[in-house]
């Protein structure tokens, strides 16, 4: 049991664990946002453009007696399609921008290090020594 517990200590101590914890929190809260995005804003302008349809009510019923019909409820389908379409072009827009950014970054000259203070020294000693020498 100790080198359980040792094994998973060391586990959690990687530092992409807890990158991956973040990551998912921030992603549950960006999903949240957009699907919110989705349905408080875009789904109601797009319904008024095509005629006042609420997405919510698109239901196909295909049985069942008029006291328990059975439906399928496809206007939930479409809304968590634009759910995915919507937060998958935002992280492809994030993507998008962080590749641009690296690209520049990877552009720009490299700046070499500064020579260290003895090579300086070294080097003007030797160009004293060959103009002493001619």
């Amino acid at each position: 049991m100790r080198g359980f517990l040792e094994e998973f200590k060391q586990f959690i101590d990687r530092g992409n664990v807890l990158d991956i914890a973040i990551g998912v929190v921030i992603g549950g809260a960006f999903g949240r946002v957009v699907s919110s995005f989705v349905a408080d804003l875009f789904t109601p302008v797009l319904g008024l453009v095509i005629g006042g349809v609420s997405f919510q009510d698109l239901v196909w019923r295909i049985g069942g007696t008029p006291e328990a019909p059975v439906m399928i409820n496809y206007g939930s389908f479409l809304q968590a399609v634009f759910d995915f379409v919507i937060i998958a072009f935002a992280i492809f827009l994030l993507v998008k921008t962080i590749n641009s950014m690296q690209r520049k970054r990877d552009a720009a000259p490299a700046v070499p290090p500064p020579t260290p203070p003895e090579v300086v020294l070294l080097t003007e000693i030797r160009d004293i020594l060959s103009r002493g020498s001619r």
